[in-house]
C-alpha cells in the first residue's frame, strides 16, 4: 500500500490556505452605547487579543472623525489594565498627556501627567464643564480611565455643547453672545485652591507674567490673588466651525453649589470674595433665571452610563461637556488632557473656516 506523500504547511485536503488580510476597522465594532443619541459611540474589540494602543495608532485619523460626529468615543473591551496602559492608549490616540496647569479643582498626580479626576466629596455633584474653557488655554481632548469603578452612582455624564447652545432662549444666547463672561476668581485663604496649587509656583513674578499673557488682571490683596477676566461664553468649533456653548457660566456660578456650601461660605465672605463666581463680560450680574435656564439645557442634553473596568472615555472638550455623578464605594476614574489650545488659535482657525 502506496501512503500519501506528507502536504506542505499551510494546506488541507490539497488546497492552500491564504492568508486573509485583517483590516484596522475589522478588528473593532462601532455603534451608538444609546440607539436614541449620537454620543458616546461605543467601541468594542472583535476578539480578545486586539491591543487598543496599536489600533489607535493605525486609526488615529478614524478616531478624530468620530470624535468631530459624536464628540464622545467609548472603548470597552479591550485589554487596558493599567495607568501605563492608558497612557500608552492617549499618546497613541493624540499627543503626550499636558500638565495640569491654572487648576481649578483638586487633583492627584497619578504617573506623569495623568491624573485622578477631582477629588471633591463622594456625596457631592460636580456639574457640567469643558475643562479649562475659563482660561486661556484649554486642551481639546480629555481622556478617562476607570480603574475601579464605583459600587453605586459615580457616573460621568456628558453632554453635547452643540445641543446646550440650541436649548437656550434666543435672549440668552444673544446677551452672552455680546457681553460674554467675567470670571472672578479668589485663590487662597483656605476657601478654595491657593494661588501656589493653581499655578503650580510659588513665584509671584511667573503668576503676573502667565496673567499678563492671558489676559487676566490679577490683584494681590495679602497672600490672595484675585483674578479678573473676560471670555467668550459662545465659541466656534475649530474643525467643523460649529457654534458651541463653551464656558464656565454656571460652573463658577455661586448658584451652582450646593445650598448649604453656598450659605457657608457667604456666611463668611462678601460675594466679590468668593473662590469663583461669574457675571455678564460687563460685570452685571447675571440673572437666577438665567443660570437655571443654563443648568437646564445642560440636564435635558444629559447621558450618562455606568463606569467598567477598563473603560477609555475620549471627549472632544469642546463638543462635550462632561460631569461626576455622587457615588457610594471606592472609586478611581484617571484622567489626561491633550492638545492646548489657546484663544488666538482658535481665532485662526476659525479665520480659515470662514
Amino acid at each position: 500500500m502506496t501512503l500519501p506523500k506528507s502536504r506542505s504547511a499551510g494546506t488541507v485536503a490539497g488546497i492552500r490556505r491564504r492568508a486573509v488580510p485583517v483590516t484596522a476597522q475589522e478588528l473593532v465594532t462601532s455603534e451608538p452605547l444609546d440607539p436614541r443619541r449620537s454620543l458616546p459611540l461605543l467601541v468594542r474589540p472583535t476578539g480578545p487579543a486586539v491591543d487598543l494602543v496599536g489600533w489607535v495608532a493605525r486609526e488615529r485619523e478614524r478616531l478624530n472623525e468620530w470624535l468631530l460626529e459624536h464628540g464622545a468615543v467609548l472603548f470597552r473591551g479591550f485589554p487596558v489594565r493599567d495607568v501605563k496602559a492608558f497612557e500608552a492608549v492617549v499618546r497613541a490616540a493624540a499627543s503626550d498627556p499636558l500638565e495640569y496647569r491654572e487648576r481649578s479643582s483638586p487633583r492627584e498626580q497619578v504617573d506623569g501627567n495623568v491624573y485622578t479626576s477631582t477629588e471633591y466629596p463622594a456625596s457631592e455633584r460636580i456639574f457640567f464643564h469643558c475643562e479649562n474653557s475659563y482660561a486661556h488655554t484649554w486642551p481639546a481632548k480629555l481622556f478617562f480611565y476607570c480603574d475601579t469603578p464605583p459600587a453605586e452612582g459615580g457616573e460621568t455624564p456628558i453632554a453635547d455643547c452643540r445641543g446646550v447652545l440650541r436649548r437656550l432662549s434666543d435672549r440668552t444666547r444673544r446677551r452672552f453672545a455680546e457681553r460674554g463672561v467675567l470670571y472672578v476668581r479668589n485663590l487662597g485663604d483656605d476657601l478654595g485652591l491657593s494661588w501656589q496649587t493653581v499655578f503650580q509656583t510659588d513665584d509671584r513674578a511667573a503668576v503676573d507674567e502667565h496673567c499678563r499673557r492671558g489676559g487676566y488682571r490679577a490683584e494681590w490683596i495679602g497672600d490672595r490673588l484675585r483674578l479678573s477676566r473676560v471670555g467668550p461664553a459662545v465659541v466656534r468649533h475649530p474643525r467643523s466651525g460649529e457654534e458651541l456653548w463653551f464656558n464656565h457660566a454656571a460652573f463658577f456660578h455661586d448658584t451652582t453649589l450646593s445650598p448649604a456650601m453656598r450659605d457657608a461660605l457667604l456666611a463668611q465672605l462678601a460675594e466679590e470674595d468668593l473662590p469663583n463666581n461669574t457675571y455678564y463680560g460687563d460685570g452685571s450680574p447675571i440673572e437666577p433665571e438665567v443660570v437655571e435656564e443654563i443648568r437646564a439645557a445642560y440636564e435635558a442634553e444629559s447621558v450618562l452610563f455606568p463606569w467598567q473596568r477598563g473603560d477609555v472615555l475620549a471627549l472632544d472638550n469642546m463638543l462635550v461637556a462632561h460631569a461626576r455623578s455622587p457615588f457610594t464605594g471606592p472609586r478611581r476614574i484617571l484622567v489626561a488632557m491633550t492638545d492646548p489650545l489657546t484663544r488666538e488659535d482658535l481665532d485662526q482657525k476659525t479665520e480659515e473656516i470662514e
